[in-house]
């Protein structure tokens, strides 16, 4: 009866943390730091632009909107869009999923997918996913955050 009662627990456990661990985004990047080390007036390569958790991540998940960035180390452009993404998923963490593709790291077959999928070859490249895993924004270049909050608030 002990064991019966103990299997049951655990069972329900486990169910309860494979739908939360499905439902709640975990395989997005978490954690993003800005690399401090960054020479914005240069074109150094000052190792990668962010670091954090789950960085080889680039699954699309449904149910949260997605950012995507694509960056290369050796660029000032990427470096300036590099600091916004920080500071975007401090604003956003939980709400929106971040995914960071460094351009000069290995990438994982998911990554490799989108930057076939989305990458226009200029850096940073910006892509937005709706919830329902639809492309909103597509487009290479800087992009300020007051425009990128208006694109990401209108998806919450």
């Amino acid at each position: 009866m002990i064991i019966k009662f103990y299997r049951t627990i655990f069972t329900a456990a486990l169910i309860v943390f494979t739908i939360s661990t499905f439902t709640t985004g975990v395989f997005a990047a978490t954690d993003l730091k800005l690399n401090p080390n960054l020479n914005y007036s240069s074109d150094s390569n000052d190792g990668p632009l962010i670091t954090g958790k789950n960085m080889s991540d680039g699954t699309i998940n449904k149910g949260k909107p997605e950012y995507v960035i694509f960056y290369h180390r050796e660029c000032y452009n990427s470096k300036r869009q590099a600091r916004r993404t920080v500071e975007l998923y401090e604003k956003y963490d939980g709400k929106v999923d971040f995914i960071v593709v460094d351009l000069d790291s290995p990438r994982s077959s998911e990554q490799s997918s989108l930057l076939r999928s989305h990458y226009k070859n200029y850096i940073p490249h910006i892509t937005v996913f709706n919830k329902e895993g639809k492309v909103v924004h597509d487009k290479s270049g800087e992009v300020r955050n007051s425009q990128m909050s208006e694109i990401l608030d209108g998806l919450l």
